[in-house]
């Protein structure tokens, strides 16, 4: 689900004595200010005597902070296990060891859907450098070659070049009849290498050595990600030494960054996620599969019965699978691999819309399993899926936060807004603190505050994105799996960027309207500057949609 953007940015071992046990303590302190704010803003609420079109907009403000809240509490809690259990070592204990004392056979994989010539020629030449000395290295080509429109002549030329590839690199070649895009082609290629064969699957052994038994281990990649040569060794060591552990995922890198500006910022944005959140999520065995540069056992996937084909996410469809089984899932906190981001806000629109939709959608499914089995996952589990499964309802919350400042600036409406000294009393504090060690803590981390802060606008423009994805996701509508454009970098027309438009637009009328208030009606003073203050903050965030990511090339 980010990624690294930099090698500079390799992460360091979080504060250990004094200095861990002072972030610790923040941490805690943070905690207890989340309950406090949502208890006096709860009371605010409850207490206030409006009319009930005010009251109901006051809600749903109050639900949209919630929301934020309590997904902040689930960051600082991360934090704080991480600080606790963690000792402060990266990565994460139990380290893996170095070598393994055995070489057990691994199947290293990458699905392509008819993906560029050259990007494939990367990654497959780095599979090829592998120095794993027991690995067989499968190319699994999803692309349709039979769709009606398509240049049949085109596809058949790009057909012959894949097979070049393939019989140049001795990487063996497996294709089928298409069904269930990445999670079919794997889960079909499951069967073929078990002995399961079905009609339409075709193989072609382009390796020198011939295959004999089935691998133990399964690594898949995306087709854009290269490894690192020494890959697979620590991660087949661990997976040795811990029979349960189903798999072991690792960050993603974009190595894209130097000039493009949403590359850089989409790596970025997820440095939280594979930092502390993936941290702690693997410390208390509740971390998910990302989709690539994850190693899984064989015998895991026997078990649960494959790939989950029912989601556009089948990686934490899957994940959930093997948790509910009983099966132990790990995070190395080591970037071995780098690959490609989406290089303008075409892409990364279209990356994040199928994320956020298969995300929600699964969190419908984990809220009908928790209702049906409570106890088939830990307190800690579940409580961690519902934070995966809900993440992409931050759009509607986003939006909500920035309509209300708009809506009283111009209207006057809700009237609760007139009186938000205690409501900044008790906000200021908390937003002070977090952001404080937010910062702090992934500075620590070698993240430096401007790139960060980029990160944090590209999710914040991407609202509307969030917000048709989770309502679809929610309806569940499943949608379809889609590659990443990759090799572009193309500025999107206006038209299409209409929601952040009319956004700005809305932002500067009310501050307009604003300033006239506080010459011809200056009271409430500090309500109206207050109100101010949000829309400014909201305008720039969502003004670099048009005024800096929607140039995503930056000049020498």
């Amino acid at each position: 689900m980010s990624d690294k953007a930099s090698p500079e940015q390799t992460p360091t071992p979080t504060p250990t004595g004094r200095g861990s046990l002072v972030l610790a303590v923040l941490a805690s302190l943070t905690l207890i200010l989340v309950f406090v704010y949502l208890i006096v803003r709860t009371l605010l609420f409850l207490e206030a005597d409006l009319p009930w079109y005010e009251k109901s907009l006051a809600g749903v403000l109050l639900l949209a902070e919630s929301f934020i809240m309590v997904h902040s509490l689930g960051y600082f809690i991360n934090l704080l296990h991480v600080f606790i259990k963690g000792a402060g070592t990266t990565p994460l204990p139990p380290a893996p060891p170095g070598e393994p004392t055995e070489y057990p056979p691994v199947a290293i994989l990458v699905a392509s859907y008819k993906e560029p010539l050259a990007v494939l020629d990367n990654t497959l030449t780095c599979f090829y450098n592998l120095t794993y000395p027991n690995k067989r290295l499968y190319f699994l080509d999803d692309t349709r070659y039979d769709l009606p429109g398509q240049n049949p002549e085109q596809m058949a030329a790009y057909r012959r070049s894949i097979d070049d590839l393939c019989r140049e690199l001795g990487v063996n070649l497996f294709r089928r009849n298409w069904r269930g895009a990445k999670a079919g082609i794997i889960n079909d290629f499951l069967d073929f290498t078990a002995g399961r064969f079905k009609e339409g699957f075709e193989f072609t052994p382009y390796a020198e050595r011939p295959r004999q038994d089935p691998e133990k281990y399964l690594i898949l990649f995306d087709a854009d990600m290269n490894p690192f040569p020494d890959f697979v060794e620590p991660l087949v060591a661990r997976m040795e030494a811990e029979p349960r552990l189903a798999f072991i995922q690792t960050p993603q890198y974009y190595s894209n960054f130097e000039r493009n500006r949403v590359a850089r910022a989409a790596g970025l944005q997820q440095a939280i996620f594979y930092e502390y959140i993936c941290e702690g999520k693997s410390l208390k065995d509740a971390m998910f599969c990302c989709g690539t540069n994850v190693i899984f056992r064989r015998e895991a996937f026997e078990d649960v019965g494959g790939f989950d084909e029912t989601s556009v996410t089948e990686d934490i469809a899957t994940s959930m699978k093997f948790h509910l089984k009983g099966w132990r899932s790990a995070y190395l906190n080591k970037v071995c691999a780098f690959g490609m981001g989406p290089e303008d806000l075409g892409g990364y629109f279209k990356q994040q819309f199928r994320w956020a939709l298969g995300t929600i959608g699964l969190g419908r499914y984990m809220l009908g399993q928790f209702l049906r089995h409570p106890r088939s996952l830990s307190l800690a589990k579940w409580w961690e899926y519902f934070l995966s499964g809900t993440h992409y309802f931050v759009g509607w919350t986003f939006f909500i936060m920035m309509l209300c400042p708009i809506l009283y600036l111009l209207w006057g409406v809700p009237t609760f807004f007139s009186r938000p000294d205690i409501y900044f009393l008790v906000f200021f504090p908390y937003m002070l603190l977090s952001l404080s060690i937010f910062f702090w803590t992934l500075k620590d981390r070698r993240y430096g505050l401007r790139e960060l802060i980029m990160g944090q606008l590209l999710i914040g423009v991407s609202y509307p994105v969030f917000m048709k994805a989770s309502l679809l996701g929610f309806l569940g509508y499943r949608g379809s799996f889609g590659i990443t454009p990759k090799g572009q970098s193309m500025s999107l027309p206006l038209r299409t960027l209409w929601p952040q438009v009319v956004v700005c637009a809305l932002s500067v009328a009310a501050l307009v309207y604003g300033l006239n208030r506080l010459v011809y009606e200056p009271t409430p003073l500090f309500a109206i500057l207050v109100n101010a203050f949000w829309c400014v903050y909201h305008l720039t965030i969502v003004s670099t949609a048009v005024l800096y990511f929607n140039q995503p090339l930056e000049r020498e």
